[in-house]
């Protein structure tokens, strides 16, 4: 009863509402993708019964087997699952829109001041906030997704195999879905049409074709620079399996050492400025390219290459749900399919939980290490770079969140504020004791 009352008011949701609400998602974005999937689920699952507990978790364990942001891509199949491919653009633009336009911005300044110490000093508070956000739903995804004793197994086997190890992403990931498909399958025989294999060719024809069009454009009129930065993230885009944080280390060594687009310094910029936007964390890939097509030829060449990278890195995107997300209700309803998705599903969360704990450890203190005994390899801040200004903006955050309760828009503002003026006031302390 319930899937049927879902689907019709999934149907009768208007192109309108869907761009009202996934302009909100946008906005509201910040914090990498444990906060992000959480603010959808509370969006589409809780405040608005638009996609089942279900199906979002099926579309999330997809999404994760994708190169590339799952959180962008699992925003894109809800808008699709909405309202078809129209639904798919809507969402999975205005997820990375207001991110990028903040990227754009903040890329000149950059490009023309070489630092924004205010503006990163607002978004400390956002960051703090967003700590608060992820220990809430990390635990409420874990509670969703673990039912049996062996999904909890995969949950944490997934996180120490990441955050101890250092396993490949992909690995964990089909580890999880092999031992799912052989001891979580049920017993009920599949029901659903296979999807056809004709709808996927076309897909595949013209979203293919719009992701080389620039790229076929730009060889054409001679642009090496441009061509080779388009080239180097239209690879990235094929590689990203695990998210940003997965492929940073590959990108840096690339851009810095290899190609020499940017300094070592200037990529851990770009990444600081990435984490305090909207969006998902591979905008820093924007920023990249921004930086290095401004090296080159200045700002003018800096935005086109800025465009270019946006275009390659997220046209991709949109082939990848597009051409698979027909196929995750048949993948669902086949037993071994369906079993090997919650094997995923549970690893998902050891995933999410790994993402969690290393946004916090790079908020909280100004040095993360690492610490190694063996095959063991695990971050280690330096008790001495504790932040007590991230760490007082998170007990706001809470005491706003869980205490007040007041509405996340307004305790994003309010702490971006408190950030502000800590920037402003801390250098300031020194005098007033002295005259005091």
């Amino acid at each position: 009863m319930r899937h049927a009352r879902l689907a019709v008011m999934s149907a009768s949701v208007s192109l309108s509402e869907i761009t009202r609400v996934f302009a909100r998602i946008g906005l509201l974005s910040f914090g990498g993708p444990a906060a992000q999937i959480a603010l959808m689920h509370r969006e589409l699952v809780e405040a608005r019964p638009w996609l089942s507990e279900a199906q979002f978790l099926r579309a999330l364990s997809f999404c994760m087997l994708l190169p590339g942001p799952e959180a962008m891509q699992l925003c894109t199949y809800c808008g699709w699952r909405l309202k078809g491919v129209a639904g798919g653009l809507i969402a999975g633009t205005l997820f990375v829109l207001p991110g990028a336009l903040v990227i754009f911005a903040l890329a000149a300044l950059y490009a023309r001041f070489g630092d924004v110490p205010l503006v990163q000093a607002l978004f400390l508070g956002i960051k703090a906030t967003v700590l608060v956000i992820v220990a809430q739903a990390l635990w409420k995804l874990a509670q969703r997704a673990l039912g049996a004793p062996l999904a909890w197994a995969l949950a944490g086997l997934s996180f120490a195999g990441l955050f101890a190890f250092g396993l490949p992403f992909p690995a964990i990931i089909l580890a999880a879905g092999l031992v799912g498909a052989l001891a979580l399958a049920p017993g009920a025989a599949p029901t659903l049409a296979r999807p056809r294999l004709a709808d996927g060719t076309r897909t595949l024809l013209v979203w293919g074709a719009l992701w080389a069009a620039p790229l076929v454009l730009l060889w054409g009129l001679g642009q090496d620079l441009l061509l080779q930065i388009g080239l180097f993230f239209s690879k990235l885009a094929v590689v990203t399996f695990g998210g940003a944080y997965a492929v940073l280390a590959y990108m840096t060594q690339e851009v810095v050492v290899v190609r020499g687009w940017l300094e070592t310094a200037q990529m851990m910029d770009a990444l600081g400025l990435a984490e305090t936007t909207p969006g998902p964390l591979i905008l820093v890939t924007q920023f990249v390219g921004i930086l290095a097509g401004t090296e080159a030829g200045g700002l003018s060449l800096g935005l086109i290459a800025g465009l270019l990278t946006l275009w390659v890195t997220f046209v991709p995107c949109f082939l990848w749900i597009f051409l698979g997300a027909p196929w995750i209700d048949w993948i669902s309803d086949q037993p071994r399919l369906t079993g090997a998705l919650q094997g995923i599903t549970a690893a998902v969360v050891g995933v999410i939980a790994n993402l969690a704990l290393w946004f916090a450890a790079h908020v909280l203190f100004g040095s993360v290490g690492r610490a190694g005994l063996g095959p063991v390899t695990v971050i280690a801040p330096d008790p001495a770079s504790l932040s007590l200004a991230a760490l007082g903006l998170a007990g706001l955050a809470a005491a706003l969140l869980w205490g007040l309760r007041l509405p996340l828009p307004a305790v994003l503002g309010l702490t971006a504020l408190a950030g502000g003026a800590l920037e402003l006031l801390l250098p300031a302390l020194p005098n007033v004791f002295v005259l005091l």
